[in-house]
């Protein structure tokens, strides 16, 4: 059963912006709060960041900190991901996932994901 739907990724220039966005068709997302994680091939799945149920509070890992903002609409049950300046290390699939307490940063915390977006960052 689909939870949630990951979009908006593609190939991009280094220095370029790309806004993904998370849905969660007929299901209410203001309940949760929503994070995305990314994971390169190879690499384990790392924490991006994280947005509070009602959107006033977020938080970012330091790898993405002044370059990516996460911010949500309730009324239309999504989270997008906005990212400028990406870098070639940005590469990645990126995945969103609802939980229960905006303080979850470890992917083991959460119990629903999107099945990812891929992100490619050319140098």
């Amino acid at each position: 059963q689909v939870q949630l739907v990951e979009s908006g990724g593609g190939l991009v220039q280094a220095g370029g912006s790309l806004r993904l966005s998370c849905a969660a068709p007929g299901r209410t997302f203001s309940a949760y709060a929503t994070a995305w994680f990314r994971q390169a091939p190879g690499k384990e799945r790392e924490f991006v960041g994280t947005i509070s149920r009602s959107g006033g509070d977020t938080k970012y890992a330091d790898s993405v900190k002044g370059r990516f903002t996460i911010s949500r609409d309730n009324a239309k049950n999504t989270v997008d991901l906005q990212m400028n300046s990406l870098k070639p290390e940005d590469t990645a699939v990126y995945y969103c996932a609802k939980g229960l307490s905006f303080t979850f940063t470890k992917p083991g915390d959460f119990g629903f994901w999107g099945q990812g977006t891929q992100v490619t960052v050319s140098s």
